[in-house]
C-alpha cells in the first residue's frame, strides 16, 4: 500500500470544526491525519485519526517534535482561546492564540525549508477583528476585508495580529535575505457567528443565537444577553466546515484572508423565525453591558466577494433554509432522547 502524500496536522481537533474536518479527511486515502489537542477528542474522532498527540501548542519542543516526526505537509490550526474566555484571562489568551500560532508557523517554515517544499497553513479568524465606531455601525451594510480593523477584545487583537503574521510568512518571509519563494502557503477564513446545533453553546460572545435555539428545543425560557435588534453575520457549522475545506483545497490564491458568511440576522429575527417551529418559545432581552459593547463593534454583515471570486465560495442557506434543513431537525433529535 502506498504512503499517503498528504500529512495533515490538525490542532484543536476535539472541537466541532475539527470533528467535521477530520471526518472529511478520513475519506481520502491520500491523507494521513495527525491530531493535537489538550484533551482526548473521544472515540468518534479517534476512529478517523492516524495519530493523536495530547499536548500544548505553546510548548515549542512538543510542536517541533510532532511536525518533524510526521514530516507534516499541511497544518490546520484550530486551537484557540475564544472571545469571552479570553477576556477573563487575556494574558493566557495571548499565549495560546499568538504564541501558539507563532510556534506552529515557525516550525512549519523550518519544515518547509528542510524538505524544500511549501507547507500549507490554514487557520480560522473571526469578525472579532473588526471594531466599528457607533457612527460606522449605524450605517449598516457589508463591511470589507480591510475596513474598520480596530478590535476591542484580546481575542480580536490576537486574531488580527495572527492574520498579519501569517501573511508575512506566506508572502514576505525573510524578503531581504532569501531568493526563493516563501515557505508557507497561508490561508485564513474570517468566520462570522457559527451556529452548531449538535453541541450546546459554551458561553461565547456570539452564542446568543445558539443559546436561544437550544432553549427553544429544550422547552425552556431564554434570557438573551444582547438587545433584540443586535445583528451580526452567521453561518451554520456544516457550512463552516465546507468553507474551510473549500479554502484548503483551492489552488494557489491571490489573497490570504477571506470573509465568509451565509446570512445576516438579528436576535429578534431569529426568535421570529424559530417561533413557527417552537410555538412555546419564551424570550426576554436583558443585555449584559460588557458583552453587548463587544458585539456592538462587530459588523451587521461582511463582504464575501473575494471568497466567491477567488475560490468559489457560495453561501448555502438563508436563515429560514438553515432552520429547515439543519438547525431544527438536529436540535429536535438531540432533545428527543432527553
Amino acid at each position: 500500500m502506498s504512503t499517503p502524500s498528504r500529512r495533515i496536522l490538525v490542532t484543536g481537533a476535539a472541537g466541532e470544526i475539527g470533528h467535521g474536518l477530520v471526518s472529511a479527511f478520513a475519506k481520502d486515502p491520500d491523507v494521513h491525519v495527525i491530531a493535537v489537542d489538550l484533551r482526548d477528542p473521544g472515540k468518534a474522532i479517534r476512529a478517523n485519526l492516524d495519530d493523536l498527540h495530547l499536548g500544548d501548542i505553546c510548548d515549542r519542543s512538543f510542536i517541533d517534535h510532532i511536525v518533524t516526526l510526521h514530516e507534516v505537509t499541511e497544518i490546520v490550526h484550530l486551537a484557540a482561546l475564544l472571545s469571552t474566555r479570553a477576556e477573563h484571562v487575556p494574558e493566557r489568551a495571548h499565549e495560546v492564540n499568538v504564541d501558539g500560532t507563532f510556534n506552529l508557523l515557525r516550525v512549519a517554515a523550518e519544515q518547509a525549508q528542510s524538505f524544500s517544499r511549501v507547507v500549507k497553513f490554514t487557520v480560522p479568524s473571526s469578525i472579532a477583528v473588526y471594531g466599528l465606531s457607533e457612527q460606522e455601525k449605524s450605517l449598516g451594510g457589508k463591511v470589507g476585508l480591510d475596513e474598520c480593523l480596530r478590535p476591542v477584545t484580546m481575542y480580536g487583537a490576537n486574531k488580527l495580529y495572527c492574520e498579519s503574521l501569517g501573511r508575512y510568512y506566506g508572502r514576505h518571509y525573510r524578503s531581504l535575505t532569501s531568493e526563493g519563494p516563501p515557505p508557507i502557503d497561508f490561508r485564513c477564513l474570517r468566520l462570522p457567528g457559527v451556529i452548531a446545533a449538535e453541541t450546546k453553546p459554551t458561553g461565547g460572545t456570539s452564542d446568543f443565537v445558539p443559546e436561544m435555539i437550544h432553549a427553544a428545543a429544550a422547552g425552556q425560557p431564554y434570557e438573551c444577553f444582547v438587545r433584540e435588534e443586535t445583528r451580526i453575520p452567521w453561518m451554520t457549522m456544516p457550512e463552516c466546515v465546507d468553507a474551510m475545506l473549500g479554502l484548503l483545497e483551492a489552488p494557489a490564491l491571490p489573497g490570504c484572508v477571506y470573509n465568509v458568511s451565509s446570512f445576516s440576522a438579528s436576535a429578534g429575527e431569529l426568535e421570529a423565525a424559530l417561533r413557527p417551529h417552537f410555538p412555546n418559545l419564551q424570550v426576554t432581552y436583558t443585555p449584559h453591558a460588557g458583552r453587548q459593547a463587544m458585539v456592538d463593534t462587530w459588523p451587521d454583515d461582511v463582504d464575501v466577494t473575494a471568497a466567491m471570486r477567488d475560490w468559489g465560495y457560495a453561501p448555502r442557506w438563508t436563515l429560514e433554509q438553515a432552520l429547515e434543513h439543519y438547525i431544527v431537525p438536529s436540535v429536535r433529535r438531540q432533545y428527543a432522547s432527553t
